[in-house]
């Protein structure tokens, strides 16, 4: 049974998801809202966190977790295991992005024990999941299948939609963005023809055919408009549309979920690295 966990990021919902399978957990989340991932997997002690990347909304808890649950055993893509090992990098390109803001947002980045992390790279099944490379958002983005179920677990390549609202939107912060790339891991996670998406931002999504078509769709579209227009002009036209697709309190969990400015960014040095 597949449980989804909403870690109430910034005491907020509907921003972060994390699951829980079978004493699996997917993604834990920030360790600034692990105190509340911990009270809701209850007397539950997890024996492995898969990593769908190692985005600190996703994969910042850890290694507090590691140091928590001594028997943790981490599943994350080869490129992003020595970041966890040594997350001084890591950090360093976070703070670009986040400055005064790190602590408040993510809390403790904990290195991971070296011995306590399997690579993967896509193409094996561990714990029980089918692992798929997926990168577009990041270079070392992974996703998992259920076999058992058929849910899929796919961090932030499926995008982002708030519920109730279908609504989708692409994350496309900096660093490495691929468009190329994240088509066909869209492709990818098609070809498995999944009974649900598991987004971490947020929730459960079934009908899996039509979310994936709003993701290309917003993909492009986003794309697109980062070319052709300046930051201002992008932000704008993107919460004009989210106003209008759903409400003002789910648009904040939008914009905590994704901020535009780094939208923007990470389109915008995906097409000046393209021109070069």
């Amino acid at each position: 049974m597949s449980r989804p966990i909403d870690v109430l990021h910034l005491g907020r919902d509907r921003v972060i998801c994390a699951y829980e399978v079978g004493g699996v957990i997917v993604d834990p989340g920030p360790a600034s809202s692990l105190d509340i991932l911990i009270d809701r997997l209850g007397p539950l002690e997890p024996h492995a966190l898969l990593l769908t990347h190692i985005h600190l909304d996703h994969a910042g808890a850890t290694g507090v977790l590691c140091r928590r649950y001594p028997k943790l055993r981490v599943y994350v893509h080869e490129v992003g295991a020595p970041h966890l090992v040594d997350p001084s990098k890591l950090l360093q390109s976070a703070g670009r992005l986040y400055g005064d803001d790190m602590w408040e947002l993510w809390g403790e980045v904990a290195p991971v024990p070296e011995e306590r992390i399997t690579v993967v790279k896509g193409g094996e099944t561990v714990e029980g999941f089918r692992v798929a490379y997926t990168p577009g958002h990041a270079t070392h983005h992974v996703s998992y299948l259920d076999e058992r179920t058929g849910d899929a677990y796919v961090g932030d390549v499926a995008g982002v939609r708030i519920p109730p609202h279908a609504h989708t939107i692409a994350p496309t912060p900096p660093p490495d963005i691929d468009l190329e790339a994240w088509l066909d891991s869209l492709h990818t996670l098609a070809c498995w023809n999944p009974q649900t998406l598991g987004l971490t931002h947020f929730g459960r999504v079934t009908e899996v055919a039509d979310h994936l078509h709003r993701m290309r769709s917003a993909l492009v579209e986003q794309a697109d408009r980062a070319r052709m227009k300046d930051e201002e002009s992008f932000i704008a036209r993107m919460e004009q549309e989210l106003l209008e697709a759903t409400d003002a309190a789910t648009v904040e969990c939008f914009e905590q979920a994704a901020p535009p400015n780094q939208l923007y960014m990470g389109l915008e040095r995906y097409w000046r690295n393209r021109a070069a």
